[in-house]
């Protein structure tokens, strides 16, 4: 892009230790004495997040001595990675006064929504982004010790602005853009380097909001966009994307480099963590982005970047597992052309806030077969019965204990033949599949199985493709 800007993301990995926290100096030191301009975007701690979650819970539950126990739990967690990685008494009285402000504010909030028995979503967005918060805290002062110039920000002191749909945001680019170039730009252009909570941002009038699952991720390219930086790096625990879950296949490895359709596809799968819309904010930029690990720098990683989908002799670039999922279908004659019954299955489940991640459609049209979170499952049969029952349908079928493999590259589009050679893989093993659906891009297949047979099923299809191969 020619800016001289990068923007780097250190994940939740990267920032629980004081290890992790020398080893993001050491990177930054050497990035910026490289001769480029720096935005750094750290994660909160692993498990803080869902530990703050948790709390909002109890408030909504009126239990308060949980409160009390979870708050300290994360003063500790915070309080000694302090005392481990920061190397000055002043510093480490510092940052630990900063720690207890931002706590003690939380707490004000918790205790007001535990006595109104209600946690509102805005509320919920506050206090959850205040993992990041902590993080950007240390972090920034960790670097400043080294005599590295850096501030510490909040994701909408940032300048990200947002729609107001709180828990899942979506960032407004352009009011982004222009605040973030009154905000950021001019620390960044006098050599100061931002150390930015991910995960939020701020509607039009202020209030805080969360960017939903993998937002630290969208907030580094967020960032990007409206910076115009040359690349974002995911700086993680791992060596970049493997062609398999290396705990599954032990023969998978990292793949070089993939379109940005492909890994949208990955997204879609939470592959990583990532955020299913991280890559939106820089495609139309041409901006790459690049996962590394930050505790084995000779690896380059995954780049993923513009240009035509890298087709090569694979074909298939990689197979994922996704469990915790749960089959749901709907069937009865009665809904045989008859217009509208899906779209009225699929309201009822929305309504719910059931998550589809899989459809299918009999040419029969009697049945439509679902796969949704598992945890969705109970409510998603709830919601069914309750709106749909009768006339149109006859019968409510579900099976709790199924995953989904998905098959993705750019090198199947167009490719006779591929499906075959996936479900003949399959087959020899003696694996049966409950579904199937295949997108128009015809870079991923997805299928449904057992449980029991997801890891199978990864294995057969990564020797098949032989994967294993550089």
């Amino acid at each position: 892009m020619g800016s001289d800007i990068l923007v780097y993301k250190f994940g939740e990995k990267c920032v629980a230790t004081a290890d992790g926290i020398d080893r993001i100096v050491d990177v930054v030191r050497d990035t910026v004495g490289s001769g480029w301009k720096l935005v750094v975007v750290v994660a909160a701690i692993e498990g803080v997040t869902d530990s703050l979650l948790t709390l909002c819970r109890y408030s909504e539950l009126g239990i308060e001595g949980k409160i009390e126990e979870y708050l300290d739990l994360i003063r500790r967690t915070h309080s000694s990675l302090v005392e481990k990685a920061l190397r000055r008494v002043e510093s480490r009285e510092s940052v630990s006064k900063r720690i207890d402000k931002v706590l003690e504010d939380i707490k004000s909030t918790l205790y007001t929504c535990l006595k109104l028995r209600e946690v509102t979503p805005r509320a919920r967005d506050y206090i959850a982004s205040t993992g990041e918060v902590l993080s950007s805290i240390i972090v920034a002062s960790r670097l400043r010790e080294e005599g590295v110039e850096a501030v510490d920000l909040a994701g909408w002191e940032s300048g990200i602005v947002t729609d107001s749909r709180f828990g899942d945001a979506t960032p407004l680019i352009e009011n982004s853009r222009v605040e973030v170039s009154r905000r950021l730009k001019p620390l960044v252009d006098r050599g100061t380097i931002p150390v930015i909570a991910g995960f939020s941002g701020a509607t039009v009038d202020g209030s805080i909001t969360t960017l939903g699952r993998g937002g630290a991720d969208y907030t580094a390219t967020i960032l990007a966009a409206c910076l115009d930086a040359d690349e974002v790096c995911l700086w993680t625990h791992v060596d970049g994307i493997m062609t398999a879950d290396p705990k599954i296949e032990g023969k998978a490895r990292t793949i070089d480099r993939l379109s940005y359709e492909e890994a949208v596809e990955l997204a879609r799968f939470s592959v990583k963590g990532l955020h299913p819309r991280v890559f939106d904010p820089v495609i139309s930029k041409g901006i790459p982005v690049r996962i590394r690990n930050l505790f084995d720098k000779s690896r380059q990683g995954t780049l993923i970047g513009p240009g035509k989908p890298e087709i090569d002799r694979r074909i298939v670039k990689t197979v994922v597992l996704i469990r915790d999922v749960a089959l749901l279908a709907v069937e009865g004659t009665g809904m045989v052309g008859l217009p509208g019954v899906a779209a009225k299955v699929f309201e009822a489940l929305g309504r719910a806030g059931v998550n589809i991640l899989m459809i299918s459609q009999s040419s029969s049209e009697a049945n439509i077969t679902m796969v949704v979170d598992r945890s969705s499952l109970d409510k998603g049969v709830s919601a069914l019965e309750s709106t749909v029952t009768g006339s149109l349908v006859s019968s409510i079928y579900y099976e709790p204990d199924v995953c989904i493999v998905s098959v993705i590259g750019a090198g199947m589009r167009g490719t006779p033949g591929v499906a075959a050679r996936v479900f003949k893989a399959v087959a020899s093993k003696g694996i049966n599949v409950r579904m199937i659906a295949q997108g128009s891009s015809e870079y991923n297949i997805s299928f449904v199985v057992k449980e029991e047979d997801g890891e199978e099923a990864v294995r057969a299809i990564h020797d098949e493709f032989r994967l294993y191969e550089a």
